[in-house]
């Protein structure tokens, strides 16, 4: 499927339909093809040309939405940037990029454009939009059917620019539609940024499809509630640390928007807080893993017919599991991580390994990047960096990132089997655990929490209700209380910021 024809099919086919709901205006398929034309003749009029970059710096938008496919119709490059960027990493990636224009909000323009280009009235404007071009646009062509560079969010390093191509595209169109069973009658809600694959695969698929794309421009629980409630809102993807708002925001006055499906992933998932998920909106729950390199997903725990006649808790609990590999997806648990050379675990739901992948979907590498991508495709497979175990019918579970992995006095701990426990306890809202530096034991573990509202709970009485769980050598050595989390750009907690204060001053890091 060529993701280039998605838009053009979609306004010929149901030109009436309504593509976009965005502040309040609905926007016909016909209305949003002809914004996407008018982008790219604007694009082109800042010297963007074939194989070249644009960037774009929006809120979730109808005009995100057309920006996606003005640069897929002129065979450009979209570079979607994180709007929590600073000036000067906003600057690196236009850099590294080589974009030769940015698309940005008029307010926006000014503070990305070259310094030719600003107050001469040489800008593209629209409503809600500017394109101008950029300071250091680049000459090096992308690889032929590239696509999109995304910037990761780097908490485990520099950020690297993932390279994914039209086909990579196409191939998750097709396997969402399939696995998701997207038709004309969905909607779907924007809700996680659109400048993240966590959010922006639904540009394509819900296109595909026919759906109706409804923006949410920033997480609010109670505006996304009301949104889906008055928009008729049948599927979104939230990161875990948005749910228990949109709960509390449901709860009082017994609200239940028309969800089909309720996705989520990027961090662990209590089983109690999908059985809240399911009484309170009355709607299927389904993990989902990926990354960004795999366009994104690579398995889901999809309830299937099986899951109906089960106990609750068990029921949610299987729910809580990475789950199946999505439809041609090639997935394996391997020994050594890292290596070139590795061996299959054994699926017997206890051996860890690191998750390499095989798929469509998988990015050729990083943007002029050689060596990261060469470590990236160690011995022919793509290696994750995860960490999970198979069980006898090939569904994956992860328990940590390779950099996460907590070695103490010899032992390895797996900070999402920690983070379970602790969000077992019901005054528990969000929780990161992470090594930090111990002279005795090499790491010890730490753990950062945030509680429900109102909860009398305390550090102290969550460790004992941990060390009740769990081996003692697995319980964190210490509880700080946070009123929030830091953040990656699409929501995910940021463990590397809470990690890194602890470490400095160290040569190296025990991992």
């Amino acid at each position: 499927m060529d993701p280039r024809t998605l838009l053009a099919r979609a306004a010929t086919r149901w030109p009436g339909r309504t593509a976009a709901l965005c502040a309040g205006a609905a926007h016909t398929y016909q209305e949003v093809a002809r914004l996407a034309d008018e982008l790219g003749r604007a694009f082109e009029r800042a010297s963007a040309r074939p194989g070249g970059r644009v960037a774009a710096l929006l809120p979730n938008c109808h005009v995100y939405l057309a920006a996606y496919f003005a640069a897929l119709e002129r065979d450009l490059v979209l570079v979607p940037m994180n709007l929590r960027l600073a000036a000067r990493e906003i600057a690196a990636v236009l850099a590294h990029s080589g974009a030769a224009a940015v698309v940005a909000t008029p307010d926006r323009i000014e503070s990305v454009a070259a310094p030719g280009a600003r107050g001469r009235g040489v800008l593209s404007t629209g409503a809600g939009w500017a394109i101008a071009p950029t300071p250091h646009p680049g000459d090096q062509r992308a690889p032929e059917g590239a696509a999109q560079i995304y910037y990761t969010s780097g908490t485990t390093g520099r950020a690297k620019g993932v390279v994914l191509t039209r086909a990579n595209i196409g191939a998750h169109v097709v396997m969402t539609l399939d696995d998701l069973a997207f038709t004309e009658r969905d909607v779907w809600l924007h809700a996680a940024p659109m400048f993240h694959l966590a959010d922006a695969w639904a540009v394509w698929t819900a296109t595909a499809a026919g759906a109706t794309h409804v923006m949410l421009p920033r997480w609010d629980p109670a505006a996304a509630l009301a949104t889906m409630m008055a928009s008729g809102v049948t599927l979104t993807n939230l990161v875990p640390s948005m749910i228990p708002g949109l709960l509390a925001a449901a709860v009082p006055g017994g609200a239940r928007p028309p969800l089909r499906l309720l996705l989520s992933g990027g961090a662990p998932m209590a089983a109690a807080m999908v059985r809240r998920v399911e009484a309170i909106l009355a709607c299927p729950y389904a993990q989902t893993y990926g990354l960004t390199e795999t366009s994104p997903f690579l398995t889901f725990s999809l309830p299937g017919e099986e899951h109906r006649e089960l106990p609750p808790a068990t029921r949610a609990w299987l729910l809580t599991r990475t789950g199946r590999p999505a439809r041609g997806v090639t997935l394996r648990v391997v020994t050594p991580p890292g290596s070139a050379e590795f061996t299959d675990v054994p699926a017997d739901d206890r051996t860890v390994g690191e998750v390499v992948v095989r798929a469509a979907t998988v990015t050729p590498g990083y943007w002029r990047d050689p060596e990261e991508t060469a470590r990236a495709f160690l011995g022919g497979w793509f290696h994750t960096g995860d960490l999970g175990v198979l069980d006898a019918h090939g569904f994956l579970q992860l328990v940590d990132r390779v950099k996460d992995a907590i070695v103490t006095g010899g032992e390895t701990v797996y900070s999402i089997e920690v983070e379970g426990v602790l969000l077992e306890h019901p005054g528990v809202r969000e929780v990161a655990v992470f090594g930090v530096p111990d002279h005795e034991w090499g790491e010890a573990v730490r753990a950062a929490i945030v509680l429900e509202a109102g909860a009398a709970a305390g550090a102290v009485e969550v460790m004992a209700f941990c060390r009740e769980r769990i081996a003692a050598y697995k319980c964190p050595r210490a509880i700080d209380l946070h009123a929030a989390l830091p953040r990656t750009g699409s929501g995910k907690i940021d463990k590397r910021a809470l990690r890194e204060p602890f470490w400095v001053g160290y040569d190296r890091r025990i991992n």
